[in-house]
């Protein structure tokens, strides 16, 4: 079986930012790197869920709404995943500099009852909104 292309990146090499990779499809897929990997500093597991529906919620309903096909995180709790189409890197930047302060304006998490959600009870706003900070620092130095 071929290396897929996330397993290709040095990841002793790869820091706290935004990547892209677009394949022959057309579908860009955005490395939203929160953490330096293997530094030992994770995204804990509730906050890194919150981040998720908080997010997906204002990405999907924003004005790229269109364009985004899938966002979620990846499961060495270092960042996420956001796949779109039709977006360049100088787009999804601007749109996640958007779309951070919208998630961090939140008050409650969405579609975190028990209803909405499969592991309704593992949420951390403030955790969340304390990683989504530190991330629009990061998206601010590039």
């Amino acid at each position: 079986m071929q290396t897929i292309p996330s397993f290709q990146k040095d990841h002793d090499k790869l820091q706290k930012g935004l990547y892209v990779q677009t394949d022959a499809n057309g579908i860009s897929t955005f490395d939203l790197r929160f953490k330096t990997p293997n530094a030992g500093n994770y995204i804990s597991p509730k906050a890194l869920h919150t981040v998720e529906h908080l997010l997906a919620t204002v990405l999907r309903n924003g004005q790229a709404k269109d364009d985004i096909v899938y966002f979620g995180p990846m499961g060495c709790r270092t960042g996420f995943y956001l796949l779109t189409v039709r977006r360049s890197y100088a787009q999804v930047l601007a749109l996640l500099q958007e779309a951070i302060p919208a998630a961090l304006a939140m008050d409650a998490v969405p579609g975190s009852s028990r209803k909405e959600c499969g592991n309704y009870l593992e949420h951390d706003l403030a955790g969340a909104k304390k990683e989504l900070a530190a991330y629009l620092a990061v998206l601010e130095t590039l």
